[in-house]
C-alpha cells in the first residue's frame, strides 16, 4: 500500500518546508512506514483530493485521509500500535499538546516574521500573490514591514528556547532517552527556519543546537535530506 503525504513546497518541489509537514514526515519514519511525498503550492491545496482539506499535511493511507499533523500522529498511533510509540502513553499525548501550544505561540510567529520574505521569494508567482495578500491581511502591514520587525526578533529568539534548553540539560530528547512526537513538533519549527532562511537561529555549543543536530540524524538522516538554505 502506498501512503501519500501532501507537502507544502515553493518553486523547488524537492524542498518541502512546512513545519507541520516535517512533524508528519518524522512521525511516519518513527513508525517505520513507507510513504511518498506529493508536493503542492499554497494555491493548489484546495484542489487536492477533491477539496478534502484547506491545510497540509494531508495523509492518504489507503482509503483514509487525515489532515493536521497532531491528528495524523494520533491516527498513526492508533492504527499502528505494534510499531514504536509516538507518545509513550496518555501522559505523552498531554505533554505533546503542551509542547505544540508552546511552539505555535512562542516559536512559529517569530520564525514567520524572521523568514517572511525568504518564504515569499521561494514561491511560484501565483503563490507569491496569495502569500502577500493573506499575510499582509493577517499582520495588518506590508511584508517588508513585517520583515523589519523580524530583524528585531532575531535578538530575542534564543531566550524563547530557554524551557527547551532547561529540559535538555537532563535528557537527550524531549521524549527522554529517545524522541517522541514532542521532539518532532519543535524540530518542525526549527527545520522550517533552516530550510527557508539563511538567518542562523541556533548558536554553537548550545544544548538546543546539539539536540537539533541529533534530530537531523534521526531515521537515516531524514532531516538532512533537504539541505539548509
Amino acid at each position: 500500500m502506498t501512503r501519500k503525504l501532501y507537502a507544502l513546497c515553493g518553486t523547488d518541489r524537492t524542498r518541502p518546508f512546512s513545519p507541520h509537514v516535517w512533524k508528519t514526515k518524522l512521525s511516519l519514519a518513527h513508525k517505520g512506514l513507507d510513504f511518498e511525498v506529493a508536493p503542492v503550492g499554497f494555491t493548489e491545496i484546495p484542489r487536492i483530493e477533491q477539496g478534502a482539506t484547506k491545510i497540509v499535511p494531508l495523509l492518504r493511507d489507503g482509503d483514509r485521509l487525515v489532515s493536521d499533523s497532531f491528528d495524523i500522529a494520533l491516527y498513526l498511533e492508533a492504527t499502528y500500535p505494534e510499531r514504536p510509540t509516538l507518545f509513550g502513553g496518555e501522559g505523552g499525548k498531554a505533554a505533546a499538546r503542551f509542547v505544540e501550544g508552546w511552539s505555535q505561540m512562542m516559536l512559529h510567529p517569530v520564525i514567520g516574521r524572521i523568514a517572511i520574505m525568504d518564504i515569499h521569494d521561494r514561491l511560484d508567482p501565483v503563490d507569491q500573490a496569495y502569500f502577500r495578500q493573506s499575510r499582509e491581511q493577517r499582520f495588518g502591514k506590508p511584508l517588508q514591514a513585517v520583515a523589519e520587525a523580524g530583524q528585531a526578533d532575531l535578538e530575542s529568539f534564543s531566550a524563547k528556547l530557554e524551557p527547551l534548553r532547561h529540559l535538555l540539560k537532563f535528557q537527550p530528547f524531549l521524549g527522554g532517552d529517545g524522541p517522541l512526537f514532542s521532539d518532532y513538533i519543535v524540530f518542525g519549527a526549527l527545520q522550517w527556519a533552516r530550510i527557508v532562511s539563511r538567518q542562523r537561529l541556533l548558536a554553537d555549543g548550545d544544548v538546543v543546537t546539539d539536540w537539533f543536530e541529533r534530530c537531523l540524524d534521526l531515521h537515516d538522516g531524514l532531516g538532512r535530506s533537504v539541505t539548509a538554505a
